[in-house]
Parts: C-alpha cells; structure tokens; sequence
C-alpha cells in the first residue's frame, strides 16, 4: 500500500482548478475522490445546550480529509465514553471541496533518469482537502453547564490530531427572557377597529345596479301586461248657432 506523503507537501492554499461539468470533456477533474469522513453530526440533534465550544484555526492551511476523520473519531470517542450517546452534540463545520493532484513519478530500479518533471505539472487527483483561513471554526461541541470540562478535553484531543495550530473558545448560548407586561401584552385579544365609511375616507363609491332576479321581480299577469291602457274622451256640448241677417242697400241693387 502506498504511504501518504507528509502535510507540509499539501499545506499551502492553492487556485482549486477543479470544475466539474456535466459535459465530460469540459470537466478539469474527471472523477473526484473519495472523502474519508464518515458522519458530520453526532449526538443529540433535538436538544438545546447551554454551552458551546468551538476550536478555531490560527493559521491559514488546508486540511486533507484523513486529518479530520482522525479527529472526528478521538473526539467523539471521548465524549461518548464520559456523556453517553445523548449527552452532548457534535458537528464538523468544514467539508473538503479542494481535490489534491500530484504529478507520478517513476520509482524503483533504473527510474533516477526518470525522476524528473515538469515543474506545477497538474498531475492526477489523490485526495480531497479542505481550505481554511485563520479564525474559521472546525468542530463545535455543545454541553451543559455540568460538563464543560469534557467538551474542552474532547476538543485538545481533536486537535492534536490536525496539522494546525488551533485555539479553543466559549460561545453562550443566549436566551431572551421576557417580562411580565410583554407576556400580558400578547396574551390581550386584538381589538377590532371599526370600519370608516368610505365616504369619509373621502373616496368617490360608484353604485353598479345589479339585474334583479326571477325570484325578486313581482309576478304579473300575462295579460295586463299586453293591455293597453284607454283613456276616455269627455264629449263637449254643441255650441247654439246664431244667424244674423244683414240690411241689403236698394240704391245700389239694379
């Protein structure tokens, strides 16, 4: 089996030229390799602590996957051990995106002629890493107030276990209590305004006369419907004709 080369090969943060496409030949990586870690939440997922520890990097650096396996399994370990299954809750806070490659060289007998090459050659995926910058959380442990002291052990064993300088720092977990006037504030029922007339509001309401229905309009007969009404027509009396006769002039007859 072939022996893993030593961190400070790997430690410096690199350009990650690692696009993968759907479209194979677009791809810079073909295949991307395995991650060693298994599981990134243990312990009680439901539960709320009181406290919380998290262990932060001092340095920028990457940390291959094998490195925060090893200190998965030393922390969890510990803390099982001393807490149960149930008595705390652990998370991995970084994932390994960065795929490591290297250049094979030949090796074995006759192969000094061939141990040269081209120099930042891109080379072959190995592992993958995750990059990290100074201050970036790794593992955080949440505990009660009982048990800080194995939340701090369980995290120095993980660290010995990195490639990295680490440093190890309280969070509180804060809790917003409310007072007595806020709880009755929300516990009075909602009182309803009543509602302004439009007319007030001083919005013009423009009324849309709505068809009647069959069942509003009154019902008539069919046949005054069709009856037209006739008016009487009151007959004057006849007016006396007079008759008056006129002188005839004799002088003027012939």
């Amino acid at each position: 089996m072939a022996k893993l080369r030593k961190f400070c090969a790997y430690k410096r943060l690199e350009r990650p030229y690692t696009r993968t496409s759907k479209f194979r030949k677009k791809s810079f990586i073909r295949v991307r390799p395995h991650s060693k870690i298994v599981k990134y939440h243990m312990g009680d997922l439901s539960r709320k602590f009181d406290m919380t520890f998290d262990l932060l990097s001092k340095q920028d650096v990457q940390l291959r996957h094998n490195s925060i396996e090893s200190g998965r399994l030393a922390c969890n370990r510990y803390l099982e051990k001393n807490l149960g299954k149930k008595g705390f809750y652990f998370e991995i806070r970084v994932f390994p995106h960065h795929i490591l490659r290297e250049n094979p060289l030949a090796s074995g007998a006759g192969a000094d002629r061939m141990s040269t090459g081209m120099k930042k050659s891109f080379g072959k995926p190995i592992g993958v890493a995750a990059q990290l910058r100074i201050g970036s959380p790794i593992f955080s442990v949440s505990v009660s107030k009982n048990n800080i002291v194995f939340a701090r052990d369980a995290l120095k064993r993980a660290s010995k276990k990195l490639s990295c300088t680490c440093s190890i720092v309280e969070r509180k977990v804060e809790v917003t209590v409310k007072s007595k006037k806020q709880v009755k504030e929300i516990e009075k029922p909602v009182e309803k305004k009543p509602a302004v007339p439009l007319e007030e509001a001083g919005i013009d309401v423009i009324e849309e006369q709505q068809p009647k229905t069959a069942e509003e309009k009154p019902s008539e007969p069919a046949e005054k419907v069709n009856e037209e009404k006739v008016v009487p027509i009151k007959e004057k009396p006849a007016e006396p004709v007079t008759t008056e006769e006129k002188p005839v002039d004799i002088s003027t007859a012939v």
